[in-house]
């Protein structure tokens, strides 16, 4: 369950298909495992690239890049462009990775624009709302070679 079910006292349904919690074989793993809160949105770059288009570079660039705060970055030894494995219990995404800018988010959050990537960790749960969460998601990171 994550921090903001347990915050509200929501349960979240039992998943009948559960992800590895494994990487591939191929790909080689250089820092441990940490959990981070994930919260997808929208940005005023997403929204004006996708006037140009959902195809151009910009877009696909925008809604594909984990956003983590400079002292995380510092910590964890990550460089802007490095990839990044993140997963939980509904999915997993290999993503390149920068820094956020300024104060963006605090420590311990990440950021990434909705998309593709951002959706593939959500699960199909509503609450009878028809919209599943999409805020506040627990997730693992960690860098891939």
């Amino acid at each position: 369950m994550s921090r903001y079910h347990r915050r509200i006292g929501r349960q979240q349904m039992p998943q009948t298909i559960r992800q590895s919690e494994q990487p591939p074989p191929h790909e080689q793993i250089s820092t441990m495992a940490e959990t981070f809160i994930l919260i997808p949105g929208r940005t005023s770059k997403q929204g004006t690239t996708l006037n140009e288009g959902k195809y151009t570079d910009g877009y696909i660039e925008e809604i594909n890049t984990l956003q983590i705060s400079p002292e995380d970055m510092t910590r964890l030894q990550f460089k802007d462009g490095d990839n990044i494995r993140m997963w939980n219990d509904f999915g997993e995404v290999v993503v390149p990775c920068k820094s956020s800018k300024g104060d963006e988010l605090p420590p311990g959050m990440l950021f990434i624009s909705y998309g593709d990537k951002s959706s593939r960790l959500m699960g199909g749960e509503t609450h009878g709302t028809g919209m599943p969460d999409s805020k506040g998601m627990d997730v693992q990171i960690e860098k891939v070679s």
